[in-house]
């Protein structure tokens, strides 16, 4: 690669993307082309960019509105299948890189990493590597062993892990189909379906389940 790495930045935090592009103005290796503060966003920056013509990586957050980040992801992959997308998020490791890994992302960071780190992984993930954790790898592993049984949170579909995801974070079923743009009552039907899944029976329960997961293992995706 001749140049400096070219990176979109997608995060909804307007103090993050400046936090973000002071610690990459500090390494003549890479460059901010572009930055998006919504997930269409984000897709229409990168299909204005020509995608890998314009870009090398983009880093995105999970938590984005409009369309959350693993749906832009889904999208990327689906478009643009060569451009690597490095996810970095406030959510827990354990529980959110192999899901992101396993719907196309080259690798995860979690905000609290430090800047050496970061810069070092979209340097690698834009050379077309892998950024995974220990961590992470440790988890990887774990899902190919023979005889293993899935957890209740490996048996959710994409759309599932969402609900899930927003219901944990104390979101009503109105909120979640807003955001979401699904009808409350499908929420409500998803929402069913990922209590059985984790053998959960309300929502405290749920949120309980989650809390446990944050020193557990990854869940996967379908």
């Amino acid at each position: 690669m001749t140049g400096p790495v070219r990176v979109l930045l997608g995060d909804d935090h307007k103090i993050v993307r400046e936090g973000l592009k002071m610690v990459l103005a500090d390494d003549p290796g890479l460059q901010v082309v572009a930055e998006a503060d919504t997930g269409p966003a984000v897709l229409a920056a990168v299909q204005a960019l020509q995608g890998t013509q314009g870009l090398d990586v983009v880093l995105l957050d999970i938590a984005m509105p409009g369309m959350d980040g693993l749906d832009v992801l889904q999208n990327l992959r689906r478009d643009w299948p060569s451009l690597p997308v490095l996810m970095l998020s406030t959510y827990p490791e354990k529980q959110y890189a192999v899901r992101c890994i396993q719907l196309g992302a080259s690798g995860y960071l979690n905000k609290s990493t430090d800047t050496d780190a970061l810069t070092a992984a979209l340097r690698r993930v834009a050379a077309g590597g892998m950024h995974v954790s220990p961590a992470t790898a440790e988890v990887l592993a774990s899902l190919i062993s023979p005889g293993r049984t899935k957890s209740g949170i490996e048996l959710l579909s994409h759309r599932e892990h969402q609900v899930y995801i927003l219901l944990t974070q104390g979101h009503t079923v109105s909120e979640i189909g807003a955001q979401l743009s699904l009808a409350p009552n499908t929420v409500s039907t998803y929402r069913a379906r990922i209590l059985e899944k984790t053998g959960t029976k309300n929502d405290v329960e749920l949120a309980l389940y989650a809390q446990s997961l944050v020193g557990g293992q990854a869940g996967g995706v379908r």
